[in-house]
């Protein structure tokens, strides 16, 4: 218990966890942005209010960094995870560190959009997309317009290093007949940079710092609503999208809790609040947020998760090779 305490001690002291730390709370680690994340925590406890809940946030490569490092040193932390995709929780079913649990949420869902072991569920589809600024001379309709001589030295893109988003969006283009790494190449000779997360992305554009950007697709949505002069492209070609899935550590200190974490965030009140926030719910019979085009109208890119699970090392060298290591 000193261990726990002492480890949520030094995040608090990072500034990594939103409330003060007590024993015995659920603890979160979770990808969403920090207004997203308060407001996913503060619906559960709402639904449950005899449970507390401590959330730590950052992008999934940092969050899987710090949860490794706490495994490895026979201490996790989180009882919970709400990160990115599914190919990160993958490596976590396989390697043993999640635990299956069976939510009669399921039912509501594609089976395609969750274990079939109940060792993780998507809660959302989250897309990537081009946004562009208004004042851009270009008006992109294709993922081959940003290599484009009018978007030279203009694109800007999230770091697979970073983001998990980011690197899922990257392996599926990878895998695209027409595009694949040639593609990440030619953007480079056009002067496209790669570093940091979806976030700072957002803001280049819509400053007009960068006219062009990859970037998550609630992101523009949600700032073009709030009068942002920014417009958010579905490209021909198709979009990748990650499910920011929610699993269950094996050795969660609090289980029972962890499990109706799960049960929320599937059930029709907790996707009622991701679309409230301007995401598309992953569960089956639900409205699309304002700004959306229809469902069936969105072209989503196939990716085989145990591949790109595989291909992981391999695909983050051959970015950092063309980029760098932001």
């Amino acid at each position: 218990m000193k261990k726990k305490l002492s480890a949520l001690a030094a995040l608090i002291a990072a500034g990594l966890v939103s409330v003060s730390a007590h024993a015995g709370n659920l603890v979160l680690y979770t990808s969403q942005p920090n207004e997203d994340a308060q407001a996913t925590v503060d619906g559960f406890m709402a639904a449950n209010p005899d449970i507390k809940v401590d959330w730590v946030r950052d992008g999934t490569p940092k969050i899987m960094a710090k949860l490794q490092a706490e495994i490895e040193a026979g201490n996790p932390v989180a009882d919970v995870l709400l990160i990115a995709d599914t190919v990160t929780l993958e490596r976590l079913k396989e390697a043993g560190k999640l635990m299956a649990y069976k939510s009669p949420e399921a039912a509501n869902y594609d089976a395609a959009l969750y274990d079939a072991d109940g060792y993780y569920y998507s809660t959302k589809l989250i897309t990537t997309g081009i946004m562009y600024n208004t004042s851009a001379s270009m008006k992109p309709t294709s993922w081959k317009d940003l290599t484009k001589p009018e978007a030279k030295g203009l694109v800007s893109m999230p770091s697979p290093l970073t983001s998990g988003a980011a690197l899922i969006h990257a392996q599926t283009l990878a895998g695209v007949s027409g595009l694949g790494w040639d593609y990440y190449k030619a953007l480079a000779d056009n002067g496209a940079t790669a570093a940091g997360g979806n976030g700072a992305i957002l803001k280049a554009v819509a400053s007009g710092e960068k006219a062009y950007g990859m970037v998550v697709d609630y992101m523009p949505i949600r700032e073009k609503a709030k009068g942002a002069p920014v417009e958010f492209v579905f490209p021909e070609e198709g979009v990748s999208a990650v499910t920011e899935p929610v699993g269950i550590l094996a050795n969660a200190k609090n289980a029972d809790a962890a499990k109706k974490f799960v049960d929320y965030v599937l059930s029709e009140k907790g996707q009622e609040g991701f679309l409230k926030l301007g995401y598309i719910p992953a569960r089956n019979g639900m409205k699309l947020p304002e700004g959306f085009p229809a469902r069936d109208s969105i072209k989503v890119l196939p990716i085989n998760a145990a591949e790109a699970l595989k291909n992981t090392d391999q695909d983050l060298k051959t970015f950092s090779g063309i980029y760098g290591s932001n």
